[in-house]
């Protein structure tokens, strides 16, 4: 697997734009293009996929090992979530994020996941947040091998398990629609300068705060974590 990411650092996607670091999938069809559509979104998220560069599902479908129809499938779902737009005859544009968005969309999620999760200090069952310790360790994973769409993918999974501990479905779509529509291009940096390894440690002492029902510690964390997708992360 390594090997294979690492030879499609220097493939071409259409236009000759630089190919992303995309995983293989297998498995049975209908599983392609929810796997593929997720790993789409977090190569979106982690800049992997360029704003304004135009992509052809041929050649995406090369990096996943598929046909080119079921990327072509969950490419039209990111179009109708708005985070690329058709191009005729060509394939898919990425559309661009203003800095006056992201600044938006992260303080809706401030004003949303602080609160949510300081309350689960107080009302999650243990076992429920212990149950979310693999997804926290696989951050860990990715990030000391630098690997910014296994990275970007575990982030969204532990930080919606953890939403998902307060029962509030519509509370999920918003924070999930908004992760999808967020940016965080510094994470590349972080990498090379060796610091993504500490930040995403931060999950980890998320649940342990949590289970030591510190409300006032998780209040301080959370506020400090979510800083970094306008600071840390997106520089």
């Amino acid at each position: 697997m390594a090997a294979q990411r690492n030879e499609d650092k220097g493939s071409k996607l259409f236009s000759g734009s630089a190919g992303p670091v995309l995983p293989a999938l297998g498995g049975a069809r209908p599983s392609y293009r929810e796997r593929v559509a997720d790993a789409l979104r977090a190569a979106l998220i982690a800049g992997e996929l360029s704003p304004g560069e135009v992509y052809s599902a041929p050649m995406l479908a090369g990096r996943f090992g598929v046909s080119a129809t079921p990327v072509r499938e969950a490419m039209l779902d990111l179009v109708k979530e708005g985070l690329v737009d058709t191009v005729p005859n060509k394939g898919f544009r990425v559309t661009a994020v203003s800095e006056r968005q992201l600044d938006e969309y992260t303080q809706i999620r401030s004003l949303i996941e602080i609160p949510v999760v300081v309350g689960l200090a107080a009302t999650a069952d243990p076992e429920a947040l212990q149950a979310l310790r693999p997804a926290a360790e696989e951050i860990v994973t990715a990030a000391t091998a630098g690997d910014l769409i296994a990275y970007v993918e575990a982030d969204r999974r532990f930080h919606l398990g953890l939403l998902a501990l307060a029962g509030n479905e519509h509370l999920l779509e918003v924070v999930g629609d908004l992760r999808k529509r967020s940016r965080l291009y510094g994470l590349t940096a972080l990498v090379e300068r060796g610091l993504l390894k500490a930040s995403a440690e931060e999950h980890l002492r998320i649940l342990d705060l949590l289970l030591d029902r510190d409300q006032d510690a998780v209040r301080e964390l959370m506020t400090r974590h979510l800083g970094h997708v306008r600071g840390l992360w997106a520089r």
